[in-house]
């Protein structure tokens, strides 16, 4: 007949070696994600975003005509709507690509007033490296710098020019805007930039002759609309 101690303590033996193992099998089978790494992974989401805004051009009015005394350049005010796409390489440094195109008409001014010269369609793409402050909730402010390359193509001329050039030009950009988020996808943007933008201009008038001079812009590009994050 089998010692019933010795059976006791058997049992007890095998269930002290038995059950850590069974404990950190059911630890590996069913592993838990720790708070901060579960935090992480719901907070992801794609580095791409874009944004549509309108957009209002207005140029500095600043230029010259080589030869004539107290000449001066006028540029018109237009609105036109815009397309940027951002990527974001962290919540905060984010790179945006600015593309949009209008036109502006270009006038006499100073000694030249009431001279109208043409018109010259203007593509501005503009690179900016972006820092966004994340430490405001829903609100969420950013500045930026980069450079824009703007090309003038499609120019036309008013009575008595002809052979109207504005050079193409490569310059600094400045930005400072935020966006407004309803929600993980959807904001509203507001964003200011500068251009500094300064560039050479030929033409021909029928009593005059060939022209040239300096077209000072320097436009500010005032821009509102929506955002949305993918």
């Amino acid at each position: 007949m089998i010692n019933s101690r010795k059976t006791g303590a058997a049992v007890c033996a095998a269930a002290a070696v038995l059950l850590p193992a069974l404990a950190s099998a059911a630890d590996l089978a069913s592993p838990t994600p720790e708070p901060a790494a579960a935090a992480a992974l719901a907070e992801a989401h794609s580095p791409w975003q874009i944004r549509v805004r309108a957009l209002g051009v207005i140029p500095n009015d600043k230029g010259s005509v080589d030869g004539v005394a107290g000449s001066d350049l006028e540029y018109s005010n237009s609105i036109t709507p815009e397309l940027d796409i951002s990527y974001f390489f962290t919540d905060n440094i984010a790179a945006e690509l600015i593309l949009g195109t209008t036109s502006s008409r270009i006038s006499g001014a100073g000694s030249l007033a009431g001279i109208d010269v043409g018109k010259t369609w203007i593509l501005p793409p503009t690179l900016t490296l972006q820092y966004h402050f994340t430490d405001f909730g829903a609100f969420k402010p950013y500045v930026g710098a980069g450079v824009n390359y703007t090309f003038f193509y499609n120019a036309s001329e008013e009575a008595g020019f002809s052979n109207l050039k504005v050079d193409h030009h490569l310059g600094a950009a400045l930005q400072v805007g935020f966006d407004y988020m309803f929600d993980e996808h959807w904001g509203l943007n507001v964003d200011v930039k500068k251009l500094f933008l300064e560039t050479e201009w030929s033409a021909t008038h029928s009593a005059l002759g060939p022209l040239s001079g300096k077209a000072k812009l320097d436009p500010w590009l005032l821009g509102a609309g929506v955002t949305y994050r993918f």
